[in-house]
């Protein structure tokens, strides 16, 4: 287990405010080695402020992030993340592939759903921003660094799904924890064992995070929101969601038995306890994680069944490797199920696709960036959509479990 990220949240505002970056600056410059002393392997740091699209026009919004770029890496912070664009400013959608292209270490995001329901024309807008972004860079990197958001809080410190609140400035921990689930279900001999040691590992590992947590948050003044313990893995075998699934009873991850060891897995991080922020639940991100990059290039995993397991579990549909000429009609109808399903689950949920430039259905991914895994790219079934699904309203759904 390590620390993915110390994620601060803070609204810089327009012009930027040097001393809100400071004082995030000087909470990650005490954290980093009081985490590490404390024994855990910390791997960034990231900076995330509230949505890019309430505080800036979309004339300025490639200003405001170059100048967080610049002010954040100054401060000790290896990535920042803008909160999303917003479906009551469409226009703030367009200029997303231009801040990706002229930075680096910014992630950007953009809601699909709001208070008033679901927003087909930020669904599309989400479409347009991945179709262009994927022709950034000759390997489609660059949607490495844009998600779409369907029902998702502000604090959740993994990204590129972060972002703040207007409340005071605040952080949060996520935690990059598949090899415990891994190592409490390896050799069990009931399920109660496993899920008791998975909690049991979850709990005296919080148990000290949560002290140091308390301790940096009085000294530098920033509350602490919490943890995320979600079970995020690192492309190696033993640190693998997709492992930890596989070693709950499931030949190979896609099979039936999958959607059960999700839910299994699940709900035993939910007996855990601890103070939450942000998804708690497993993230199965193909590109990232080893066993499912294994099993999506062998055929056994497909999108339709990642989506399926984020109805017991999950974070979405992360890292998908998409064939090349996906169409924007095509995109954005996977996106309206991933909004659908959380609205109607009263979920947070992401999409985090990746149309590969040059690639077809069945070929390898060429990746050489270390935290992924390479595999070949998914088919995509997806058609355009018709009728009143194609039309430009925004729809309420109803939760399933709201009377």
């Amino acid at each position: 287990m390590r620390i993915r990220s110390i994620s601060a949240f803070v609204n810089p505002g327009w012009p930027v405010n040097a001393q809100a970056l400071a004082q995030a600056g000087q909470l990650i410059r005490l954290a980093r080695p009081r985490l590490t002393s404390a024994g855990f392997e910390v791997q960034s740091t990231r900076l995330a402020t509230v949505p890019f699209s309430d505080l800036v026009e979309p004339a300025h919004s490639l200003d405001l992030a170059t100048s967080l770029e610049t002010m954040s890496q100054e401060n000790g912070f290896d990535y920042v993340a803008l909160g999303p664009a917003r479906p009551n400013r469409l226009g703030s959608y367009p200029v997303i592939p231009d801040i990706l292209a002229a930075t680096q270490s910014v992630f950007v995001t953009g809601e699909m759903t709001s208070s008033q329901g679901i927003s087909l024309p930020a669904v599309h807008a989400c479409s347009q921003v991945i179709h262009r972004a994927a022709r950034l860079l000759p390997d489609g990197f660059a949607n490495l660094r844009f998600a779409a958001l369907a029902n998702v809080p502000p604090g959740a410190p993994f990204f590129p799904s972060a972002y703040a609140s207007e409340d005071e400035p605040g952080f949060a921990l996520a935690i990059e924890a598949a090899d415990l689930a891994v190592a409490a279900f390896t050799g069990a001999a009931s399920i109660a064992e496993a899920r008791d040691r998975l909690r049991a590992s979850i709990e005296s590992a919080a148990a000290i995070l949560v002290k140091v947590s308390e301790s940096l948050s009085q000294e530098a003044g920033m509350q602490f929101l919490g943890l995320d313990f979600t079970l995020a893995p690192y492309p190696e075998k033993e640190r693998s969601t997709g492992t930890a699934l596989e070693r709950v009873g499931v030949p190979a991850i896609g099979l039936a038995g999958s959607l059960a060891a999700a839910a299994i897995l699940a709900e035993a991080l939910d007996r855990a306890e601890y103070p939450r922020t942000g998804f708690n639940g497993l993230m199965l991100p193909i590109l990232e994680d080893y066993t499912l990059a294994q099993r999506a290039a062998q055929g056994i995993l497909s999108m339709n069944d990642l989506l399926l397991y984020s109805t017991v579990c999950g974070t979405g549909l992360d890292t998908i490797p998409l064939p090349g000429d996906a169409r924007e009609d095509q995109l954005s109808a996977i996106l309206l199920d991933v909004a659908a399903l959380a609205t109607r689950l009263n979920k947070p949920l992401t999409a985090r696709l990746m149309p590969i430039p040059g690639k077809a259905s069945g070929d390898m991914t060429s990746f050489t960036f270390s935290y992924f895994a390479n595999t070949r790219i998914l088919p995509l079934t997806a058609t355009a959509l018709e009728g009143v699904l194609a039309g430009d309203e925004t729809f309420s759904l109803k939760p399933r479990n709201s009377h």
